[in-house]
């Protein structure tokens, strides 16, 4: 288990510094700061603000269950669709 927890640590510092990199290879006036990387996994490094933290953890206008996170990379959950999920049942 302790091999399993390091190497998904090792992806997701490695995620982190392509993204980063990713960013820095662009012009300065084009950066953006969030996008994808690797084709498919999410990043966001801006400064995470208020609205964008209640859009990404409790989004009722999204059924998305996963979403990609406030600040760094990956994904995290919406809160509202899992509530939503479990009331379902």
């Amino acid at each position: 288990m302790k091999n399993v927890r390091r190497l998904i640590n090792l992806i997701a510092v490695s995620l982190l510094i392509a993204s980063i990199v990713q960013e820095l290879r662009k012009p300065p006036e084009e950066r953006t700061w969030h996008g994808l990387v690797a084709g498919f996994v999410p990043y966001d490094l801006r400064v995470p603000t208020l609205a964008r933290a209640r859009l990404t953890f409790w989004n009722p206008s999204s059924s998305r269950l996963v979403v990609p996170t406030l600040f760094g990379v990956g994904w995290t959950l919406n809160l509202h669709a899992l509530a939503e999920t479990i009331r379902g049942l």
